[in-house]
């Protein structure tokens, strides 16, 4: 009998310790370019909604102050101390992050990249927002589609090793001969730095004198082009284009100063990188062909490279960007 009770009480200590362990929060980190941005803050309230539908996930959103790879190596191995489950990052350098997060990995941290991506050996899979080849058109498409006579355009990126800016912008070049008369006359870096994107834009403005627009495909550059632009008292004569959020570009729409661009939802693409760490944190594996959950959103497939894309760009102007702007 004792024996007996003694084999209950065991049984019924190891059920509530797998009980226990069930119930762990799953820490996933949502690694930004850098806090104060309002796409990434965007990410975030998407993260933490999938964090919320699923219960038992803490997100920890961080990044470094600002966008350099140094910055958010030391923030990566800070995640590495505190050993969570899974860290999702946007990278500001293809290469430089790789050993840290190949340290991570080691250590058992599922490791993937979301928005812009990190070299294949640095992560399981990369998460792009769209398809490459159809944000590089659409970026052209969208200056390309006010200026019918043809015209000088200039691009305003992040950093010069960005990696979801230089495969947009290379896509760009290759659809670039289907759009005629438009010609590219500038490539310039604000480093997804406000003050810097705005000083780019006023240099743009007085190399190129018969500038007929900007692409910006970057959500902090594209606001700041706007605001030198008008500044500059160039609206009607400079149109800022390329992807922004419909937040923070409502008042240029409205002024003229953009006639429209493109984003995807960045709370959707929080959400679907969550959602893919705790697949894989759940025992998924990410490899070419494997279709991982990303909730609401359904499942993304990836291709030979591990990566897949998440939805279309799309279009704001001024008859829907009042109605977005409202949402993010």
């Amino acid at each position: 009998m004792k024996i007996l009770k003694t084999l209950l009480v065991t049984a019924a200590v190891s059920v509530a310790m797998m009980a226990t362990a069930q119930a762990e929060t799953k820490k996933i980190a949502l690694v930004v370019k850098a806090l104060g941005i309002g796409f990434f803050e965007a990410a975030n309230k998407g993260a933490q909604e999938a964090a919320k539908e699923l219960g038992d996930v803490e997100v920890i959103y961080t990044g470094p102050t600002t966008t350099t790879a140094e910055g958010q190596i030391e923030v990566i191995n800070s995640l590495i101390a505190q050993k969570v489950d899974a860290i999702a990052v946007s990278a500001n350098d293809t290469n430089a992050l790789v050993p840290a997060l190949k340290k991570a990995m080691d250590r058992g941290i599922k490791v993937i990249s979301w928005d812009s991506g990190v070299a294949p050996e640095g992560r399981s899979m990369h998460l792009n927002p769209s398809s490459n080849p159809l944000i590089g058109n659409m970026i052209i498409k969208l200056a390309a589609d006010n200026l019918p006579e043809g015209g000088d355009v200039a691009v305003l990126s992040a950093t010069a090793t960005s990696t979801n800016q230089n495969v947009w912008i290379e896509e760009m070049t290759k659809v670039l001969p289907n759009y005629k008369g438009i010609n590219v006359v500038a490539t310039v870096y604000g480093d997804d730095l406000a003050d810097k994107s705005y000083r780019e834009t006023q240099g743009l403005i007085q190399s190129h004198p018969n500038l007929k627009a900007i692409i910006a495909p970057t959500s902090v550059g594209i606001v700041a082009a706007a605001q030198a632009v008008t500044d500059a008292g160039k609206i009607g004569q400079i149109n800022v284009t390329g992807l922004g959020l419909p937040s923070e570009m409502a008042g240029h729409v409205k002024s003229g100063a953009s006639k429209s661009f493109a984003i995807w939802n960045p709370i959707d693409l929080g959400y679907s990188a969550t959602m893919i760490a705790y697949d894989l944190i759940g025992g998924a594996e990410a490899k070419p062909g494997a279709e991982l959950k990303m909730g609401r959103m359904g499942t993304v497939k990836l291709d030979d490279k591990n990566e897949g894309a998440m939805a279309d760009p799309f279009i704001y102007d001024a008859k829907n960007v009042e109605e977005f702007a409202k949402i993010f």
